[in-house]
């Protein structure tokens, strides 16, 4: 398979213009024509990975973080990120990021996370909602209705209804918000001085979004729920923390792949048990507790989205058949290399 057919599977499944505004994902390096037998699927494209890569002959790594982030000017070799790159063109591998795009796919990465911690989804927690349209209702001569709605079609409507009456054809389409000049201009020119009404409909929450909620088969402690967790996921120096009652009683369950503490808010409105993320901050967490919200589990924010890895070359090897070989990595990128607590007697209240 070329790597046009892998990029073509992958931005199916995440829509690069899901991604933030301020993202970058997509292709880093690579040909887009150059043949693909092994993909490997990581979280992060370090040394690490991109060693594994070449190591295990694939020619394409397929990453969760983007590499370059920030806007540079140059990749040169003696820098850290643009050595990667050197090294991936040099060994015929090239570099492939989704990262927001992966985190509001349906399937995205907390829905890999909510699987791994055995829950089922019931819907996101912060949900994007539905593209704004509006509906368009025009009159028109009977005789030429066939030739207006198809303008309209065209130009980006879809036919919400017609009803024909003895002189004149009732038209109604749903229009795109983004497509609503364009729209009216084909009506206009199919039309002379058409009579028109436009009513903006209400941007209902969708599917798809940030975070999600799910539920456990059988209500448990946090203390066990925290366990399970740890259990779900790769081991890494921090550990699995939790904040609230030990004794508290764990059934409805929301997460967030990666640092989720901007959505404490939405937590609390959603009546969840607990909240499963990273990169929580003493602050927010403290308070967030204090003022009665759902407990937090706060995990390392590499293991929470290393569930993805799986999901998504679960995805191109469903597409490919065993046409292309799809590894996960099997390197630990958490930054953190060493953990200790305290083996002094006695502590501070």
């Amino acid at each position: 398979m070329k790597l046009a057919d892998v990029i073509a599977v992958l931005e199916s499944a995440y829509p690069p213009k899901t991604a933030e505004k301020w993202d970058a994902v997509g292709l880093v390096c690579g040909d887009p024509q150059e043949e693909v037998g092994r993909v490997l699927v990581c979280v992060d494209p370090t040394s690490s990975t991109v060693d594994e890569a070449v190591e295990r002959g694939a020619q394409l790594v397929l990453a969760h973080h983007p590499l370059l982030l920030k806007g540079v000017n140059g990749v040169p070799a003696d820098d850290p990120k643009g050595a990667l790159v050197h090294k991936l063109i040099r060994n015929g591998a090239a570099l492939y990021c989704a990262h927001t795009n992966a985190d509001n796919a349906l399937p995205g990465v907390s829905d890999a996370l909510a699987k791994a911690i055995g829950l089922t989804v019931t819907g996101p927690l912060d949900a994007t909602p539905h593209a704004p349209k509006d509906v368009l209702t025009t009159y028109v001569p009977a005789a030429d209705a066939e030739q207006v709605l198809k303008a309209l079609t065209e130009a980006g409507a879809s036919a919400a209804g017609e009803l024909t009456g003895h002189e004149e054809t009732r038209i109604e389409v749903v229009v795109p918000r983004a497509r609503r000049n364009a729209v009216i201009s084909a009506l206009r020119d199919a039309c002379e001085e058409p009579g028109f009404t436009l009513q903006e409909t209400v941007g209902l929450p969708g599917d798809t979004g940030s975070g999600r909620i799910g539920e456990l088969a059988e209500p448990e402690p946090l203390r066990a729920f925290a366990q399970r967790v740890a259990d779900a996921l790769p081991a890494t120096v921090q550990g699995v923390r939790a904040a609230g009652d030990p004794e508290r009683l764990i059934k409805r369950v929301a997460v967030c792949g990666g640092a989720g503490d901007s959505f404490l808010n939405a937590v609390k409105r959603a009546g969840v048990d607990a909240y499963v993320t990273a990169d929580l901050r003493h602050h927010p967490a403290s308070e967030h507790v204090e003022s009665g919200g759902p407990a937090l589990v706060d995990v390392a924010h590499w293991a929470s989205e290393w569930p993805w890895c799986e999901q998504a070359a679960e995805i191109l090897r469903e597409a490919f058949g065993g046409r292309v070989d799809v590894l996960v990595s099997t390197r630990r990128t958490d930054p953190w290399t060493v953990g200790a607590t305290s083996t002094a007697a006695g502590g501070h209240a």
